[in-house]
């Protein structure tokens, strides 16, 4: 019995006729990767039990030699620099280290990050009015995010466009794209060095500021949690706003639903995130004893990926798991995992996408797909899933044109026409 490629443009665009696949017949199963082979995991009640496992470490070092040979952590763990941070953490230093950036999502500050996302938004919207067509990625889904993680860090304005010219190799690439990823952390490195370094001397009113003066935290975990930051920080809500946006217009009864009762667009976040979520796969872990999950043993070492996607569309936990239904009742999705790794930005990303979505249907109601679905490209990573590109159309010259006519034939609101 021969599993169904997991790789290519092809399952990109759907991975889940795989998955499906996967979930009957392989649910717990050894994939081939570059250069090694790990566990995939797709059942909802099995994620749910590696997500939580307490015999699963996340430090790349408790890896196989086979695993850290081929280069396949991100971003290519070797860089002790950039690869001390949470995600790769266990006891006791995971707790520390969260609870070193759970200052930066204190109520106050979500606040004035929600204020400062609707600020950004309306002037992305703005620069969008007056066009037959955008492209939702690079108009509104990257700016968005990263204007935010870099407030929140206290990044310059003039490094701000190095910065996510080498964060979208790294968000984007596939696995296998070795030397473009090794670059761009290469690059990224000395960018956060630099950073770090102008903090000491030029303290700000930021998050980076206020980890330089801690005294409980070493130069790499400092430098490795600012590009955890940085990237984990925007990655996400690149993809969340995409892939929902997408979800939405290929769901138009949903699409008027929302737009006639905004006040469902929390669901409809939730739902988007369950759907087409922004992360493929949990990043990695590896046993510290042997551990059975699925009926399958895992061996000190082996790598497992958790295959959030997967989960999510289990059709034991999510009633018609293909279809788009905001406001399903039951289980929590995935989107986020689940246990002491959970991801500490997720109230961000959704203020940041309810911010962006919101927006742009008040803003422009009948913007409508500008390419068809199956023709848009989408990321090869092995972690995120997400669009390169997603062309709209804003239709407002047509909406103005009809709006011109009823005036001109006395047609138009208030004529006294029936």
């Amino acid at each position: 019995m021969s599993i169904p490629p997991m790789y290519g443009p092809a399952f990109d665009a759907d991975p889940y006729p795989a998955y499906d696949w996967l979930r009957r017949n392989a649910p717990v199963t050894r994939i081939p990767l570059p250069g090694c082979e790990a566990w995939l995991v797709t059942r909802y009640e099995d994620a749910v039990t590696a997500l939580t496992h307490p015999s699963l470490a996340k430090d790349p070092e408790r890896g196989s030699p086979e695993w850290r040979a081929a280069s396949l952590g991100l971003p290519l763990d070797h860089r002790p620099s950039l690869a001390r941070h949470m995600i790769n953490a266990d006891q006791p230093d995971h707790p520390r280290l969260r609870r070193l950036v759970s200052a930066a999502f204190t109520p106050r500050r979500i606040a004035g990050l929600r204020e400062r996302a609707q600020e950004l938004t309306d002037g992305l919207l703005a620069a969008m009015a007056g066009k037959d067509e955008v492209d939702l990625i690079a108009d509104l889904a990257y700016p968005l995010p990263i204007a935010i993680i870099c407030d929140l860090l206290g990044v310059p304005e003039a490094d701000r466009a190095t910065f996510h010219r080498h964060a979208s190799v790294i968000d984007s690439a596939a696995a296998s794209e070795v030397e473009e990823i090794g670059k761009a952390t290469d690059a990224l490195e000395l960018f956060l060095a630099d950073l770090v370094a102008s903090k000491r001397t030029h303290p700000g009113d930021d998050l980076l500021t206020e980890l330089v003066r801690r005294p409980d935290i070493t130069p790499d975990e400092l430098t490795s949690t600012a590009f955890l930051l940085l990237i984990a920080g925007h990655e996400t809500t690149v993809a969340l706003i995409g892939n929902g946006m997408l979800a939405l217009l290929r769901h138009p009864e949903q699409l008027a639903a929302v737009r006639a009762d905004p006040e469902s667009l929390p669901d409809v976040i939730d739902e988007m995130l369950r759907y087409d979520g922004p992360v493929r796969n949990a990043t990695w872990r590896f046993p510290t004893e042997p551990v059975t999950i699925g009926g399958q043993e895992m061996l000190p070492g082996e790598p497992i990926l958790v295959a959030l996607l997967a989960a999510n569309r289990d059709p034991a936990v999510f009633p018609d798991p293909d279809a788009f239904t905001p406001g399903r009742i039951g289980e929590p999705h995935l989107a986020f995992g689940r246990g002491p790794h959970y991801c500490i930005g997720a109230a961000l990303a959704k203020i940041e996408g309810e911010a962006a979505i919101g927006s742009l249907l008040r803003r422009f109601p009948d913007l409508t797909l500008a390419t068809p679905p199956e023709e848009l490209t989408w990321w090869p990573s092995a972690i995120m899933r997400g669009l390169f590109t997603l062309p709209v159309r804003l239709n407002e010259t047509a909406k103005e044109t009809a709006k011109e006519t009823a005036k001109e034939t006395g047609l138009g609101p208030g004529s006294g026409s029936p």
